[in-house]
């Protein structure tokens, strides 16, 4: 099955010509639009062949809407100029999931979509689901946040259905987009300076529920405070709701340990449930679930340690998910801290033999662990961490190294999956 030209006939620029931005441009033309890009970074336009390359602003005639990369802001805490430009302007600040769903209809499919989001574990809940939809012989695309670009998945047939990740950045910008099945995972503190404090980043993944009607289903997760409170709000709404938990359960594959994965797979039981699969066959697809890289994935055995990458773990509440798995570990953490550190962290700190921290906030998190009466050494870099905790789990007999930062990557690398495969290689015993 093909897309038809449904935009023929409209104008769109695209700002951001990376992971999202360069697919979306590419779909939209082969759509029918005119396309017009732009990209601070005169290395990304100089390899735009093919497209009109301008600043939306200088652009004469009216543009139909803005496609902007999830990572540029249109309002806090600083709205990129062009964004500022388009709202002041009346031109619609989209993301590229909106103009999937718009291109679906308007080829005529009733494949339906399924939008996962949350703090915490949306990846691998979207892989899962996924996992079980093709075990059970749905078609389905998995992307958006993880994965392929939403622009470059396929058009599926009517019994189809598009699995997409859903970041508090995308939803802010969705106009049409109705979603079938809507999962919110749980909600803890996160970009808030993006969203202007937790109020503001609550409400944004609270729209991944827009426009759901009685027909829809809503799946949220009731283990945190924010998210009991949305499960609320949404008893008043259409949709039927089904709540979900991970406390005190386990789901017996060994990709999915600890209560924060039996979260994760309530909920892509609950959706897959909603999609008409049945239960022995969700079953059978959660216990050969290979797991996601970056997320508490065993990259290497070394004279009895355990190497453990969670690379995926940015804010303090995705490692403490990690930490609960272990009984003891030497730890490797640092990066660009979010709001709070490793303050909330403490309950785990009796667990940890040694840490060694790097990064830009590794010394602020060295000062809070020292604090604690945890031992630990600010190492600076992963090159210098991980033989140092190497050695460190032999010498007390750990048996774990847990890579799970509780910070950004962007000090020292372009992402956390890169940030992980250099742990994965370090931990193999490379240089």
């Amino acid at each position: 099955m093909n897309y038809a030209p449904v935009f023929a006939g409209m104008r769109f620029a695209v700002l951001g010509l990376g992971k999202a931005g360069m697919p979306a441009a590419c779909a939209l033309r082969d759509m029918g639009a005119q396309v017009i890009v732009w990209d601070d970074a005169p290395g990304a336009r100089a390899a735009a062949a093919g497209f009109v390359v301008e600043k939306p602003s200088a652009v004469a005639g009216r543009l139909d809407g803005l496609v902007l990369s999830p990572g540029i802001a249109h309002k806090l805490p600083k709205a990129h100029d062009q964004a500022a430009w388009a709202l002041a302007h009346g031109v619609p600040v989209l993301t590229d999931a909106e103009l999937l769903f718009r291109a679906v209809r308007g080829s005529g499919s009733k494949a339906r979509f399924a939008g996962i989001t949350g703090t915490n574990g949306k990846s691998t809940t979207t892989a899962l689901l996924a996992h079980i939809l093709d075990a059970a012989g749905v078609p389905n695309a998995a992307g958006a946040n993880l994965g392929p670009a939403a622009l470059s998945l396929p058009l599926l047939p009517d019994n189809g259905v598009y699995v997409l990740e859903m970041s508090s950045y995308m939803l802010e910008r969705l106009a049409s987009l109705r979603f079938d099945v809507a999962v919110m995972l749980n909600l803890s503190p996160d970009h808030l300076d993006r969203h202007g404090g937790m109020a503001g980043y609550a409400a944004a993944k609270r729209a991944i529920f827009a426009r759901q009607d009685a027909g829809c289903v809503a799946v949220v997760g009731v283990d945190d405070a924010p998210s009991r409170e949305m499960a609320g709000w949404l008893d008043e709404q259409a949709a039927r709701v089904v709540r979900i938990s991970g406390v005190g359960g386990a789901t017996g594959a060994q990709a999915l340990p600890g209560e924060h994965n039996a979260q994760n797979a309530a909920a892509a039981a609950a959706a897959a449930r909603a999609l008409g699969v049945d239960e022995a066959a969700i079953a059978r697809a959660i216990a050969s679930f290979p797991g996601l890289a970056h997320r508490q994935q065993e990259v290497a055995l070394r004279e009895g340690v355990h190497f453990i990458n969670d690379s995926k773990a940015t804010n303090a509440d995705a490692a403490a998910r990690a930490m609960g798995c272990y009984a003891r570990f030497v730890w490797i953490a640092g990066g660009v801290a979010k709001a709070g550190g490793i303050d909330d962290l403490a309950p785990y700190f009796m667990r940890i033999e040694k840490a060694f921290l790097i990064g830009r906030d590794g010394p602020a998190f060295a000062a809070t662990l020292s604090a604690h009466g945890v031992e630990n050494d600010v190492a600076g870099t992963l090159e210098t961490a991980v033989p140092l905790a190497f050695e460190a789990a032999k010498a007390n007999g750990a048996g774990v190294v847990l890579f799970s930062p509780a910070a950004a990557s962007f000090d020292q690398f372009t992402n956390f999956e890169a940030r992980g495969a250099r742990f994965a290689a370090l931990a193999k015993g490379g240089v």
